[in-house]
């Protein structure tokens, strides 16, 4: 059963093929079970023969087994019954026949399967049991089969997952030691005394301070992400006016559009238009898309806020009139850390994590989030259940 790796993989089977060594086992194991019926037969012939025949005693029927059988074969009484019961002795013979066979290509088959096993075990996890087989055995194999796979998805998804925190960390540590090393330089001038004028230190503390709040807005953000992140993080479920806390944002947003000559506008079918959620994070997400229209959409004059009730949805859409966004970059958007251009992003000061924080919100609202991008509109769009559902556990 022994197979070089590649051989192995490449080989499609579909039912056990016995090797040489095997089929000679089931010869043997056939020729031996023969011999034996045949013995017991004889056996129970001059048994039955002495029992109709009632003429022999038992010392005669071990000594004199040849004189017997051409006794009992040349009986009248015996010929009446021999055909059927060498019929049913026959047929008997040949189910035991049958059974010692099968019993014993069951274990080989076994055998192989456990060969199989092996193999896996000692790290082929692409490798899968490649028999079909009928019974209770094949439904050990499919079992097996898929345990398989749950296990290397299980190994593959966590490699993802280490590979996301080591990513996690690289991205954090380089965010954080850009203003670290701004404010610990700034802080060894003022230590050594290395300014001129009070006008010069007070620019030093200042950056300094602006350099700690931008490493505060990152950690806060982190904690919010890595929070909102778990499925099990609780919601504060309401029932509320999707217009109303619409408005309500916009009003909160005027003073800074008005600014860039922005203009805000809400529209909401039907009104009013209720529907249950955690508002607290869901205005944390419409800030954040607000606030990316605010600071991206350079040249734009509009930011729409749009919702509409479908069916037994929430269909939200935040959508601005400025540039467009390439179209390599909107499926990684909600990546953590993705920045559409970095060196913007480092003049607006922006962490990176704040679509991701949106999308795991939205995701733990039961709903889903994607953005188109053109000419005209770039759309934020928010799936969201009109009635959460909780899970009972």
């Amino acid at each position: 059963m022994k197979r070089d790796e590649k051989n192995h993989n490449e080989e499609k089977i579909n039912r056990i093929k016995l090797t040489s060594k095997e089929k000679s086992e089931l010869i043997i194991e056939g020729l031996f079970t023969i011999i034996l019926l045949v013995l017991l037969n004889i056996a129970m012939i001059v048994i039955l023969g002495q029992v109709i025949s009632n003429n022999k005693s038992i010392e005669n029927m071990i000594f004199g087994i040849k004189t017997i059988m051409s006794e009992t074969f040349n009986n009248n009484a015996f010929s009446s019954w021999a055909k059927p019961a060498f019929m049913i002795m026959g047929l008997l013979d040949l189910g035991i026949l049958y059974w010692r066979l099968i019993r014993r290509y069951k274990q080989m088959q076994l055998r192989h399967v456990i060969g199989e096993l092996h193999y896996i075990a000692d790290g082929h996890y692409d490798h899968r049991i490649p028999f079909e087989i009928s019974g209770d055995l094949g439904n050990i194999i499919k079992s097996i089969n898929g345990l398989v796979d749950s296990t290397v998805d299980a190994i593959q998804e966590e490699r993802k997952i280490e590979k996301s925190k080591d990513e996690l960390i690289t991205n954090v540590s380089h965010d954080i030691r850009t203003p670290l090393t701004s404010i610990i330089g700034y802080l060894g001038l003022i230590e050594e005394q290395k300014f001129h004028s009070e006008a010069e230190l007070l620019k030093y503390t200042h950056t300094a301070y602006l350099k700690s709040k931008q490493m505060k807005i990152l950690v806060d953000d982190l904690f919010e992400y890595t929070r909102v992140r778990q499925p099990s993080t609780p919601l504060n479920l309401i029932r509320f006016d999707v217009g109303q806390l619409l408005e309500q944002i916009s009003v909160d947003f005027e003073l800074e559009a008005a600014k860039k000559s922005i203009e805000i506008f809400v529209e909401v079918k039907p009104q009013p238009l209720f529907m249950e959620a955690d508002t607290e994070k869901l205005v944390r997400v419409f800030n954040n898309l607000i606030s990316n229209a605010l600071k991206y959409g350079k040249g734009g004059h509009q930011i729409v806020l749009l919702a509409e009730k479908i069916g037994k949805e929430v269909i939200i859409t935040v959508k601005n009139d400025g540039p467009a966004i390439p179209k390599e970059s909107l499926d990684q958007l909600f990546d953590r850390f993705y920045r559409v251009e970095e060196s913007r992003s480092q003049e607006t000061g922006g962490t990176g994590l704040g679509l991701a924080i949106a999308q795991s919100i939205i995701v733990l609202h039961g709903g889903y989030i994607y953005a188109n991008s053109d000419k005209r509109w770039t759309s934020f769009v928010m799936h969201l259940p009109i009635q959460r559902k909780i899970k009972k556990t």
